[in-house]
């Protein structure tokens, strides 16, 4: 993990960062602005989504395909800073998915539904 409670792989940042449409510097300040918000809805995100993963210090969730415009708009980021958010949560999953072979698996409900990957 990246460190600092953030769930992101420094590996999935580097590569999300390079398609994303933000710098990126900007990257990881936004990780971390989202991440505070959705830290202190874990209990809503268990509640309300289905578990992806959950590996004790980070946990996925499968969300509506709108989620990220959404979480953006309430939390004052532009269109672009949304998506480089679900470029890099979508990215994190795929890579859990790899790492635990279920990367076929990951892709088919991307295919439908976006990720958010949530540290503890």
């Amino acid at each position: 993990m990246a460190g600092d409670g953030d769930p992101m792989d420094g590996q999935v940042l580097l590569l999300a960062a390079a398609k994303a449409s933000v710098s990126p510097q900007r990257l990881p300040d936004l990780v971390d602005l989202a991440q505070a918000h959705l830290t202190d809805r874990l209990a809503e995100y268990q509640r309300a989504y289905e578990v992806a993963f959950d590996e004790g210090d980070r946990v996925g969730f499968f969300v509506e395909a709108d989620h990220w415009d959404e979480l953006g708009g309430r939390l004052g980021f532009t269109e672009q800073e949304a998506d480089a958010l679900r470029r890099v949560h979508g990215a994190q999953l795929r890579r859990i998915g790899t790492d635990t072979d279920r990367r076929d698996e990951f892709e088919a409900a991307l295919d439908i539904r976006e990720a958010v990957v949530i540290g503890r």
